[in-house]
């Protein structure tokens, strides 16, 4: 029963029996009206394609977290809506905020007080992360239940470490598609936005690293999975260093937005050097197109660790094989969503036994390398957005001490993409010094 509260099953109506209305609340999965809509991930359901024989009808959008049909019920947890009870909860971390996080935390907390949405908008590396502790420790302690959530299986497994560091004595439960953890109640909770779907009502606090990433953006079922996983009375933190202008328009009249345009270090941004590269796309063909990569890794290679950033799997594994060619002693390695072994690669790098480490996007964010400088080649191909630029950027110089890291974009077509990357970086850099000067 504990472990059901605000959780949802699809529990076909012959076996309602074993969910007693004295402990359980259920609902339509499908709503038969004019439109068909799936209550659990939001979709209208085509009456014809998705037609069983009985008139029964499921819904093919969702279908992958379970089938579900409209001769099932969402069963779910009664909750008491009894007011929460204070708790002491501790709060273990041992760092210390800057004057600037400090002023953002407090104004989290605030907005959280206040029954208030909030936007974070902040550049990479200014540590969003802790900003969020002291208003996850206010959730807590107030009796709440909280998630933090990510499009990003990276990020969550990012962010898992350094959370539950933070709350020592509290349960934290991490979920994503491919984890052998089972579910049980936690009243702090990391997940991916997929795991929504599973969730109604249950959240107190829902903090969304990455509210711009693949592939939550853009995404109605993940997005209406969000929503409907929160209380009624309870509010959404967004972070993210790249705001999409859509975001912005919706969020604008509801969420309180809050920015901050220092990192924790309080260094500028890395701004990119925009290298022209013919026909970067055969690099990975020849060694006469090869040469101008390989000379600039070896130059970057003297100061830093280079993260190399490519379009696609198949071109980064023939990139990735020429430079092994060139490195006799090893110390270059790829690594992309469809790698079983990534999240070992990811702490390898970081502690740093690759000198290149060739990456398509799945790492333009939520990690944190030292000593690292960036590659991206092929800047001008259309994967990479502006934000994703911006983004993969900030992956040099977000900790430790300033090891001269440079941020490469090779290119053969300067795309408005690149052009805007730029100047959002520069802009940021002199709003931070603004700031400083105050």
């Amino acid at each position: 029963m504990e472990d059901l509260k605000g959780r949802q099953l699809v529990v076909p109506l012959q076996h309602l029996v074993a969910y007693p209305e004295t402990l359980f609340e259920s609902r339509e999965s499908i709503l038969l009206d004019k439109d068909f809509r799936c209550q659990r991930c939001g979709s209208t359901v085509d009456k014809k394609e998705n037609a069983l024989p009985r008139q029964v009808f499921f819904c093919s959008e969702c279908q992958e977290f379970g089938k579900i049909t409209s001769d099932c019920r969402l069963v779910y947890a009664k909750v008491s809506e009894e007011k929460h009870s204070f708790r002491e909860v501790a709060f273990t971390w041992v760092g210390t905020l800057t004057e600037t996080q400090s002023i953002i935390a407090r104004q989290l907390q605030k907005n959280y007080q206040q029954k208030t949405s909030t936007l974070l908008w902040a550049v990479t590396g200014s540590g969003k992360t802790e900003m969020i502790f002291p208003t996850i420790h206010l959730a807590l302690s107030q009796g709440g239940r909280v998630c933090v959530t990510s499009p990003r299986i990276d990020v969550c497994r990012e962010l898992y470490p350094r959370v539950v560091e933070a709350f020592q004595a509290e349960q934290v439960l991490l979920l994503y598609g491919e984890s052998t953890e089972k579910y049980r109640y936690t009243d702090l909770t990391i997940c991916t936005t997929h795991q929504m779907l599973h969730f109604y009502q249950a959240f107190d606090l829902i903090i969304v690293d990455e509210i711009d990433a693949f592939p939550y953006e853009g995404n109605p079922v993940l997005q209406f999975a969000l929503k409907n996983a929160l209380k009624p009375s309870g509010q959404l933190i967004y972070l993210t260093a790249t705001p999409p202008n859509q975001l912005l328009e919706e969020v604008k009249d509801s969420f309180a937005i809050e920015k901050s345009p220092l990192r924790f270090h309080q260094r500028p941004l890395i701004e990119p050097e925009c290298l022209w590269y013919n026909h970067w796309g055969k690099a990975g063909d020849t060694s006469f197109y090869f040469k101008k990569f390989y000379r600039k890794v070896l130059e970057l290679l003297k100061d830093n660790h280079v993260l190399v950033f490519c379009p696609s799997i198949a071109f980064m594994e023939k990139l990735t094989r020429r430079t092994q060619k060139q490195f006799a002693l090893g110390g270059v390695e790829s690594v992309s969503s469809m790698d079983e072994v990534r999240a070992e690669k990811v702490q390898k790098m970081r502690e740093q036994a690759y000198q290149v480490l060739f990456s398509t996007t799945i790492l333009e964010r939520g990690v944190t390398f030292e000593n690292i400088s960036v590659i991206v080649i092929g800047a001008n191909h259309p994967v990479y957005t502006k934000s994703a630029l911006v983004q993969i950027a900030g992956r040099v110089d977000r900790k430790g001490a300033f090891r001269r890291g440079r941020v490469i974009f090779f290119h053969n077509q300067k795309t408005r993409d690149i052009r805007q990357a730029c100047r959002e970086i520069k802009s940021m850099n002199q709003l931070a010094k603004a700031w400083l000067d105050e």
